[in-house]
């Protein structure tokens, strides 16, 4: 069974930093892919970026770009570093995993997922 926890959220001021950590425990595959999510009250889940395993190729949405950087490590651990936090980020952030090298971006096609993260971004 794989699990997913993150950590690394809290409350920050506008153009502040965080950085996420998501650690995964039982994977019993070799090639994965992880992905950041977020979902503020209201809204639909949006993907963030994703990080293949093998070769480390990501993706990120436009909306992050610049700001946001997703990095893996031996451990298969995943990462989120975020600066220049705007107000609009202000979310629950998940970090989920599936069984594939295909980066995709919608949260269905995640398989397992964490409990998620609070990430208050004030004015």
């Amino acid at each position: 069974q794989v699990q997913l926890v993150e950590s690394g959220g809290g409350f920050v001021q506008t153009g502040g930093s965080l950085r996420l950590a998501c650690a995964a425990s039982g994977r019993p595959f070799s090639e994965y892919t992880t992905a950041w999510f977020r979902q503020a009250p209201g809204k639909e889940r949006e993907f963030i970026a994703a990080i293949t395993w093998t070769g480390g190729r990501t993706n990120y949405a436009d909306s992050v770009k610049g700001r946001f950087t997703i990095s893996r490590d031996s451990a298969k651990n995943t990462y989120l570093q975020m600066t220049s936090l705007k107000p609009e980020d202000t979310s629950m952030y998940y970090c989920a995993t599936v069984n594939s090298m295909m980066i995709r971006t919608t949260s269905s096609a995640y398989t397992y997922w964490g409990q998620g993260t609070q990430v208050t971004v004030s004015s």
